[in-house]
C-alpha cells in the first residue's frame, strides 16, 4: 500500500502521517525532514537552504525522484506537498490536510519553541518559494481547487479535529477504497 499525505507547512502532516504508518504497519517517510536534514549537512538555516533551493533545482529534483524510487518498495506512506502529484496512479490513497495559517503558525512556534513573528516570517516565504519552485519545474499550482479535488481521495481541514478523530476519519476512509 502506498499513502501519500499533503498539506502546507503546520497542517498535521508529520503527527497524523506517523499514525496512520502506525495503524497500517507502513514505513514512513517525509520529504520536510529531509529538506530541514539538508539544511542542517549545509550549516544552513531552514530560511538560508530555502533561498539555495530556489537557485538549485537539482535538490527539488532529488528529493521528488527519492519519492518514486521509496514508492516503489510499497508499504509506506509518504509526507510530502508533491507526493500526490509525483505518485499519482502509483499510490493507493491520497489524502491532503488543510488549516488556516494563523493557526499552523501556532502549531509550529509551539513545536520549536520559537516566537510566532519570526515562524510567520520564515513560513510564508518558504512556501512562497516553494509554490514558485513547484509552478517553475512541475507546472503544479497548488492552489488550483479543481486539480485537488480530482486528485486527492479525503480533503479535512484540521483545525478543530483532535489528532484521534483525523486519524479515524482517515481510516475509514482507506478500508472503504
Amino acid at each position: 500500500m502506498i499513502i501519500t499525505i499533503s498539506g502546507l507547512h503546520g497542517t498535521g502532516k508529520s503527527t497524523i502521517g506517523k499514525k496512520i504508518a502506525e495503524t497500517f504497519n507502513l514505513r514512513y517517510y517525509s520529504t520536510g525532514d529531509a529538506f530541514r536534514e539538508l539544511a542542517k549537512e549545509q550549516n544552513m538555516s531552514l530560511k538560508e537552504f530555502t533561498e539555495f533551493a530556489e537557485k538549485n533545482p537539482e535538490i527539488d529534483i532529488m528529493l521528488d525522484k527519492k519519492i518514486n524510487n521509496i514508492a516503489s518498495m510499497g508499504n509506506i506512506i509518504i509526507d510530502s506537498q508533491l507526493s500526490a502529484y509525483i505518485l499519482k496512479d502509483k499510490a493507493n490513497f491520497k489524502i491532503l490536510l488543510r488549516c488556516p495559517l494563523e493557526t499552523r503558525i501556532k502549531r509550529m512556534s509551539n513545536r520549536d519553541e520559537t516566537n510566532y513573528k519570526e515562524k510567520i516570517d520564515e513560513t510564508l516565504r518558504r512556501e512562497w518559494s516553494e509554490a514558485r519552485r513547484f509552478k517553475k519545474l512541475y507546472n503544479i499550482d497548488l492552489q488550483d481547487e479543481k486539480v485537488i479535488r480530482e486528485l486527492y481521495n479525503i480533503i479535512i481541514d484540521t483545525e478543530k479535529l483532535s489528532i484521534e478523530e483525523i486519524v479515524d476519519n482517515i481510516v475509514a476512509e482507506i478500508k472503504k477504497a
